[in-house]
């Protein structure tokens, strides 16, 4: 049934095909309407159902999960904390002190009280980290790029976006929102890139977009590359970091610091909510480019500031990090554990130089069907991602090995993983 269909049969007099915004005084079944669109995705395999579970402190990568069969200790696969610094007990630590000293909430916008030690400092720390004259902390760096896009494209007269063509949806949510012209340019592609940069007047303000890691293939942009192109063609650089950050680099300062181009990249997104383990996100720049998206930027001049206690976490986590490559070193070594045990049981995984680990499925429903039985067979949680997050077809189960991950753990997945793919059927 269309969604035509379903509205003529919730609203026999609304108007025909040929009218399709005017509706007789008949009231419409608004709940109908919306019931029939989420039953589409629910058919198509798209639903997206939540696991709800408790994290164990100090226990990573366990949680107490409740599943179909009850509640269940289960061990998690999927998380984005990738080093498990949301349970470090500095970061606990940190935490605990500042609700003591401040209490829970900032009290409001950065504008209107919201501006406190915690979050002055953790900008200086972010702006020391990416070897940058400032950062500027939002509430999430799906935030963060859409303000930084949208805003930097309003200010800069005629300026053209550069995106490529698999980035994020919060660069595309800024892209859209700065309401200037865009060119998007083919995954990882210098040439393409090159051949639409040049067909720019020099003089006209661009701006080249793209991420370090891209989170559900695994793999990689060639940042010095990108670099050279922008100072040839006049172009500033827009990096997003938010699979990076923490993870790679001598500080952890991404994969520009770890191929040595940090210094020659203008903007970059980073989060606090993945390799920090705790929640937000911030850009880093030059003081007049963080200054202007703070002076204009909707999205940061209406929104209440992180509570002073996610701050004072994230700035623990951030100067641990700096000083520590114990995380970083474990965390390699269980991701390649992981890779060469899949690939020697001839599992489909997508290839790629990162931490992330793709097993690619290629069917929704059969993705989905593949999640549960590693949930309620093998007490293991991997996610399905299916569309809208990746284009159909190419739907998988996206696998993050932390450092946390024992030896036996990556066994249980691995014999898991293998049963279950002969079982669920194709």
């Amino acid at each position: 049934m269309t969604m035509r269909e379903a509205l003529s049969q919730t609203n026999p007099m609304a108007a025909p095909e040929d009218a399709p915004c005017k509706w007789s005084r008949s009231p419409l079944d608004y709940a109908t309407v919306l019931e029939f669109q989420l039953e589409e995705l629910k058919q198509e395999g798209r639903y997206r159902y939540f696991l709800e579970n408790a994290r164990c402190a100090g226990a990573f990568p366990y949680t107490q999960a409740r599943t179909p069969s009850g509640e269940a200790k289960i061990t998690v696969w999927c998380s984005n904390d990738y080093l498990g610094m949301g349970q470090h007990p500095k970061v606990r630590a940190a935490m605990h002190e500042a609700i003591e000293r401040v209490g829970a909430g900032s009290g409001g916008t950065r504008n209107i009280s919201g501006t406190t030690h915690y979050h002055v400092a953790l900008e200086a720390e972010l702006a020391d980290l990416h070897g940058k004259e400032a950062a500027l902390v939002f509430s999430s760096a799906f935030v963060a790029n859409e303000a930084a896009l949208s805003t930097l494209a309003q200010l800069l007269p005629g300026c053209v976006i550069l995106s490529d063509e698999k980035n994020h949806a919060s660069m595309i949510a800024g892209i859209r929102n700065g309401r200037g012209a865009k060119i998007i340019f083919r995954h990882n592609d210098l040439a393409d890139l090159e051949q639409k940069l040049a067909s720019l007047p020099l003089r006209t303000p661009k701006i080249i977009a793209f991420e370090s890691v891209y989170s559900m293939d695994g793999n990689m942009a060639p940042i010095g590359a990108i670099c050279d192109l922008a100072h040839r063609y006049n172009a500033l650089t827009y990096l997003d970091e938010v699979h990076a950050v923490g993870l790679y680099g001598p500080r952890g300062g991404g994969i520009a610091e770890r191929d040595g181009v940090m210094g020659r990249v203008d903007i970059i997104n980073g989060t606090l909510a993945k390799g920090f383990g705790v929640m937000g996100g911030y850009i880093a720049a030059s003081r007049t480019i963080c200054d202007a998206v703070r002076s204009f930027a909707p999205g940061f001049i209406f929104t209440t500031s992180l509570s002073p206690v996610i701050v004072a976490g994230a700035l623990a986590s951030i100067r641990h990090l700096k000083a520590s490559n114990a995380e970083r070193e474990a965390h390699r070594d269980r991701v390649a554990a992981v890779k060469q045990r899949l690939a020697h049981a001839a599992l489909p995984v997508i290839a790629g130089p990162s931490h992330i680990v793709p097993v690619l499925v290629s069917d929704p429903v059969r993705c989905k069907a593949l999640s549960d039985t590693l949930l309620n067979a093998h007490g293991i949680y991997v996610q399905p991602i299916n569309y809208p997050t990746v284009p159909k077809g190419t739907e998988r189960l996206r696998i993050t090995p932390a450092p946390q991950h024992t030896d036996a753990m990556v066994d249980t997945l691995v014999v898991a993983l293998e049963q279950s793919w002969r079982s669920v059927p194709v």
